[in-house]
This record gives structure tokens, sequence and C-alpha cells, in this order.
């Protein structure tokens, strides 16, 4: 008990220490650090896991440092902001998207966004990684984009790169959260993929470990874009949405039944629900628009998606 006791106040201590430094802390990197620290089971009887060890060198230095410079050859024809095309179809949505969470924002925290659906084929990596594409041509912004659908995870095919080490290792207490971040063409764009395959992600992403990551690589990030599983056949977007601020909705236009569309959005507080993502509509019904984006306007608010 004296080690695990131990272990969280040093991770207590420094991450005051880390907070009160604000969101730019700089660093030198320390080679030693992050490692990974066996904790033994409790007079519990709890089981033993591989805690990450707190790194004193945790800062921007180390995040670039550290994170692997990878050579991404992304899918050009949905990653929108990766093919040079500044007027391709879809981009002006994604910035309109982009703007309605920054006015969002004004009126309640608001950096960890999960982006689900209620089935799956409906549009949600797709529109989890423009939108973290989108964020990051902001000069000074950086974004950090998590595939977090362990079942089925599509993030690194459609931005061309290696799917481990990722989340489930982390997850798993094998990587610590330097190594399963990638840096790619996109500057200031960093991913986390899914990792290696797992065969119980549902309890793996309840285990606590994401919300100790997100808790640790926020302050580096002005936004973070999570892609998580659809909402109705798995629970795992519910549980992953308590680690996070709110969650986008994508549905389908002529595919996403209305009531399972229905029970997906029930899956989530009124307060969680940030806004729906109507992806694949016809240019004749919005002449303007391939997507459409309808946020709340006020925190709480319920639109019966």
């Amino acid at each position: 008990m004296s080690r695990i006791h131990e272990a969280l106040k040093k991770a207590e201590q420094e991450r005051a220490a880390h907070q009160a430094a604000g969101p730019n802390l700089s660093a030198v990197p320390d080679s030693n650090a992050p490692g990974l620290e066996e904790v033994p089971a409790s007079a519990g009887g709890a089981a033993a896991v591989g805690m990450p060890a707190f790194s004193s060198a945790f800062g921007l230095d180390s995040l670039l440092a550290r994170s692997t410079q990878r050579e991404w050859k992304p899918d050009l024809t949905t990653m929108l902001f990766l093919n040079g095309d500044d007027g391709a179809r879809g981009t002006e949505e994604f910035r309109t998207l982009r703007s309605r969470l920054y006015h969002l924002r004004e009126s309640m925290e608001l950096k960890k966004v999960l982006v689900t659906s209620a089935l799956p084929k409906e549009g949600k990596s797709f529109t989890a990684s423009n939108l973290a594409q989108v964020m990051v041509r902001q000069h000074g912004r950086r974004v950090l984009l998590i595939d977090a659908d362990l079942r089925a995870p599509r993030l690194h095919l459609m931005l061309g790169t290696v799917s481990d080490p990722g989340l489930s290792d982390y997850l798993q207490g094998t990587s610590d959260e330097f190594s399963i971040m990638q840096r790619g063409p996109l500057e200031n764009l960093f991913f986390v993929p899914s990792g290696s395959g797992v065969v119980d992600p549902a309890e793996l992403v309840g285990n606590g470990r994401l919300k100790l990551l997100l808790q640790r690589v926020e302050p580096l990030f002005d936004w973070i874009i999570i892609d998580s599983p659809p909402a109705v056949p798995v629970s795992d977007a519910s549980v992953l949405a308590k680690a996070c601020d709110g969650v986008l909705m994508v549905v389908r236009s002529n595919a996403t039944p209305f009531d399972v569309a229905r029970k997906a959005r029930e899956q989530f507080p009124d307060a969680a629900l940030l806004g729906v993502v109507l992806n694949g509509t016809e240019e004749s019904v919005v002449p303007y628009s391939h997507y459409y984006y309808e946020a709340y306007q006020k925190k709480g608010t319920a639109t019966k998606a």
C-alpha cells in the first residue's frame, strides 16, 4: 500500500506544480522518464497494474522531442485539409463547425470533444479527423487527435500511418504518453492511433487510464478531438464521454433511422451533447452545404436527433 500511496502523492504534487506553471511549460526532456512503474497489488486484493510514472520533464519541449515524426500518406479524397486545396468541397462547412465550437467555448469549458455516431459508417472518423485538421489551420493552435475506436479503428488508414504503438498500449500500461503520439505533415497536429489489437476494448476504455492521459496532456493542446465507436451497438462511447467536455453526434442523411439516432442521443446527458453533424446531404436539398452543423444555443438544451 505504501508504494501506491507514494505514487499517487507524487502524481498529485507534480500535477499541481505543472498547473501552477501554466500550459506553456518548457522543460528539458529527461531521457530516463517517464517510465512504467509496476505497482503491487493492495492488501484488499486489487489487481496490480503498470502505472505510468510521472515525469518531471513534462511540457512542450518533451512533446516535440519525444513524439514520433512520421511520413503520413493520407487518403486525399477524405482528408480535406491535407490535399493542398483549401477550397475543396466540405472545407467551408468544417470552418463553420470550428467557429460554432469556439462560440460554445465562450459559455462553457470546452477542449476535449468526443465525436461519435449512432451506427458504423456514418462519417464520425471523417468528421473527427477533418475537424482536427481545420483547428490547426489557425495560427498557433495545437491539436491532439485520438483514435479511441479500439474495435474498428479507421483514422490511421485515413491518415496513411501505422496504428501502433497507440492508445490501447497506453491503457494497458506498456507505453507512455509521448511514445504513442505521432506528428505528420500538418504542423501542430498530433495523433494517437488506436494501438495494438485487444480482445476486451470495453474494459480497457473504462479502466481510468484515458482520464489520466487526458489530464496529463491537456495543458499542451488547444483542442483534443476523440473518435469513438458508435454509440448504439456498444457502450464505449458513453464511457469515453465521461472523460470529455462535450459530444458531437454524427448522423447520415437518409441513412440513419430516426429511432436509432434518438437512442444514440439518449446515451449522453443533455448538457454533454454539443450538437449534430448531418453528413452526406443531397446538394439539391442543401445547395451550398454538404455538411450541416446545428449547435445547441444554450448548454443543456436537448435537440432530438
